[in-house]
């Protein structure tokens, strides 16, 4: 049957909304709907009020900007973590990617998002101010810029470098076993575990072909 021409408006509509899932196209998203409608009212039920909760309920930290069930995420709720080790990275999949290798045991930072000018993504965009006070707290002795290995990734590297540099802070990266263009969720665990283990000192670079950015 081809999705553009469906016997019920109901179906239409659900098959819609499937497809508006990233990677989901109209053929996987009436297969998927059908999936549901052989399945009993009440698993049906509880799918939607699950994704309904998840909606309304989620938390974002208030210290880290991770995802949580509550104010304070588990992470930095544990009290055997070591505080002074902060990993600075994209969003919340990155975390998931540093936490499968089991290799940190530091606290992390979520910035939620990386400069992109062209995306219309500046600083003021990004959890930078709070990342800030962290550091010149005195409390963080270490944060490791942990963030894709692309222009934009280097590019706001060296904006924070020049943000947190004036604080007694040491500015780490990951060892650049992660090819150039790759992205923390897709690097196998055993090649990110060793890039945080081996990390480097951060050698601020001249970046060419980049839109200039002032400081906010």
């Amino acid at each position: 049957m081809e999705t553009g021409v469906l016997p019920s408006k109901l179906l239409d509509n659900a098959v819609t909304q499937f497809a508006k899932l990233p990677g989901i196209g109209r053929k996987t998203a009436l297969r998927l709907v059908l999936h549901l409608l052989k399945q009993d009212t009440e698993d049906v039920a509880a799918f939607g009020q699950t994704i309904i909760r998840l909606r309304e309920e989620i938390c974002y930290c208030k210290i880290c900007n991770n995802i949580s069930d509550r104010e304070i995420c588990n992470i930095c709720a544990d009290t055997t973590r070591d505080n002074k080790l902060l990993c600075v990275v994209e969003n919340i999949r990155d975390v998931m990617a540093v936490e499968t290798t089991h290799q940190y045991k530091g606290l992390y930072h979520v910035l939620g998002g990386i400069i992109s000018p062209i995306d219309g993504i500046g600083p003021a965009e990004l959890n930078i101010p709070s990342l800030e006070e962290k550091a010149a707290s005195g409390k963080v002795k270490e944060i490791i810029l942990a963030l894709k290995t692309t222009i934009e990734g280097d590019t706001t590297n060296f904006y924070l470098f020049k943000k947190l540099n004036k604080y007694p802070v040491e500015i780490t990266i990951p060892a650049r076993g992660v090819a150039i263009g790759d992205e923390l969720e897709f690097t196998d665990s055993v090649t990110l575990g060793s890039s945080i283990i081996n990390r480097t000192l951060f050698e601020p670079v001249i970046l060419k072909n980049v839109v200039d950015m002032k400081q906010s």
